[in-house]
């Protein structure tokens, strides 16, 4: 585990991805992650079940190949790109499938909401912070 203090800390009682809150469409999940649109960037996200930064070889190969079929399914597949930079949640694994325009439309897209794991994906009539 990953003791590194963070924004959150490193405890997973204090840790907003271990919480797991469902407020977004969730693509996918199991055992080993979970693959929902981001309250942020409104982007699919793959999130590790496990706190911490370092999972094995075995889990991101799964956890990129859960990502991947989440955003071939939203964008297509061509015309966005996989960014496992941990910004806000440094603490905790998790990777963004980001469509090209994601920076410009974070603000303006509406943001989806949860109706369950997997099924179709559906959004508030607004636009995220309206």
């Amino acid at each position: 585990m990953n003791t590194k203090p963070g924004p959150r800390g490193p405890n997973p009682d204090d840790c907003e991805l271990c919480a797991a809150d469902r407020f977004t469409h969730w693509y996918y999940e199991d055992e080993h992650c979970w693959v929902a649109d981001c309250e942020v960037c409104a982007v699919p996200m793959v999130v590790w079940n496990d706190h911490g930064t370092e999972p094995t070889d075995e889990a991101v190969e799964h956890m990129m190949a859960k990502l991947n079929k989440a955003a071939a399914g939203r964008f297509g597949d061509v015309g966005w790109k996989i960014d496992r930079t941990m910004r806000q949640v440094p603490e905790h694994f998790h990777a963004h499938a980001r469509d090209a325009d994601w920076w410009g439309q974070r603000f303006r897209r509406p943001m989806s909401k949860y109706t369950g794991v997997g099924g179709e994906r559906h959004e508030h009539g607004n636009p995220i912070g309206t």
